[in-house]
């Protein structure tokens, strides 16, 4: 599971991991951009709360993930994390969601937050797939995604209000979560400045660090 504030990196270093160890990218944002363009009840309630900048719900973002997490494919080969746990109590919820087994590693991926402001500023997002540009990195042709054809737009919630309310909430109720999972030895931190192919790289040698150590994974 990946760690990290909004803008850090999250979404895209799950993707490259996904692809280098060829298990599910399990991505909390995915499946609710699902759920709001398919205009489900959960995808209603989610799409206002994350419009004004809120983090969601523990019961509605635990169901979810718990049904995700209860498929085949997770189940054989495991799976990277992305976008939950975000509270304690999500991440006990997700220890009993998981047991007897548990996670085998969390990487908080560490940025200050001025570097995060000005990445989320820039971010632009697909409206169909999700796929992330920004300013200084548009799609080949016209704001149209490279990925699926989809519009290319700014989040309504990357807004500076909306991102700063964001970080907020992620001091208050996220942060605790890397002392949750220091006490329980199963965090490790790398530094998310540089270019994305560094980052991955550092998060690779953690975890076969972690993994020549006898600690799971395919």
């Amino acid at each position: 599971m990946v760690l990290g504030k909004q803008g850090a990196g999250k979404g895209t270093q799950c993707v490259r991991l996904s692809h280098h160890y060829v298990v599910p990218h399990v991505s909390t944002g995915d499946m609710l951009r699902a759920a709001v363009k398919q205009g489900t009840a959960l995808g209603l309630k989610a799409k206002d709360q994350m419009d004004r900048g809120e983090l969601l719900g523990d019961d509605l973002i635990m169901e979810m993930v718990a049904e995700r997490l209860g498929e085949s494919d997770v189940r054989a080969r495991g799976f990277v994390l992305d976008g939950c746990p975000r509270t304690v109590a999500q991440a006990e919820r997700l220890a009993d969601t998981l047991a007897p087994v548990d996670l085998d590693l969390v990487i908080d991926i560490e940025i200050h937050t001025g570097q995060v402001l000005r990445r989320l500023a820039a971010r632009r997002v697909c409206v169909d797939c999700g796929a992330n540009y920004s300013l200084s990195a548009p799609p080949l042709i016209n704001w149209t995604c490279d990925v699926c054809g989809g519009e290319v737009v700014q989040r309504k919630d990357d807004t500076e209000e909306a991102i700063s309310r964001r970080l907020e909430l992620y001091e208050r109720q996220t942060a605790p979560l890397i002392e949750w999972y220091r006490a329980r030895h199963q965090l490790e931190s790398v530094p998310g400045t540089g270019s994305p192919d560094a980052v991955t790289r550092r998060m690779v040698k953690v975890i076969e660090a972690k993994r020549r150590k006898g600690h799971g994974f395919v």
